[in-house]
């Protein structure tokens, strides 16, 4: 039997500005107008292989895809976000490859509306998304990895002043081509040192 999602209460996250909140199946119309009008902008970063389609966009494909992100929430294993500014969908943000034992280890990626980027929701997403993984997963070490001529996704990681550990050359496979990618890493021992500065800049609300 498929699994919906609507069967499952939603995991919503709170930063500044934003929400982050798992997709259900009644957010398609929206993910897909964004996905529709974005697609120039984000075809080109896509991990796929050569000879593979490209993101289903069809309600159908949607739909299993809310109830695989759920399947792995439930089994800990990956917690996929939409980004959602005034209420409105606006991209997406993902933690996945959880790995437990020894490692205690996860990655994050990104994807935001063209209209929105610029406007520092992203960092105020990664953000958010790091606290719950250090604060409530008790994960050790969280890693984003960014082709580097990504100019967007790399102000991300600048504006957070995320650790810097070199280039992996040809990691990750990326519309059909074996790209480089700019390893950047957090660890808890680093978050525990800086969530008061990162927390009070991006998710607690502004004093006036």
């Amino acid at each position: 039997m498929s699994m919906r999602t609507a069967n499952y209460a939603p995991l919503v996250l709170h930063g500044q500005r934003l929400v982050l909140r798992t997709l259900t199946d009644n957010d398609y119309e929206s993910w897909l107008e964004v996905r529709t009008r974005n697609h120039d902008w984000l075809l080109k970063w896509e991990p796929r292989a050569a000879n593979s389609g490209h993101l289903p966009e069809d309600r159908r494909s949607f739909v299993g895809r809310c109830a695989m992100r759920e399947r792995e929430r439930q089994l800990g294993t990956a917690y996929g976000f939409g980004i959602f500014i005034g209420g409105q969908f606006a991209g997406e943000i993902t933690l996945s490859s959880i790995f437990r034992g020894p490692l205690q280890s996860a990655f994050i990626g990104y994807w935001v509306d063209e209209s929105q980027a610029g406007h520092g929701y992203v960092p105020e997403a990664v953000v958010t998304l790091l606290q719950y993984s250090f604060e409530t997963l008790h994960l050790h070490r969280i890693e984003i990895n960014i082709i580097p001529r990504n100019n967007a996704s790399l102000r991300v990681v600048e504006k957070l002043n995320l650790r810097y550990e070199g280039v992996a050359e040809r990691y990750l496979e990326i519309d059909g081509a074996w790209e480089d990618h700019a390893h950047f890493a957090i660890t808890a021992e680093e978050w525990a040192d800086r969530a008061p500065e990162l927390v009070a800049n991006w998710i607690l609300p502004k004093v006036d």
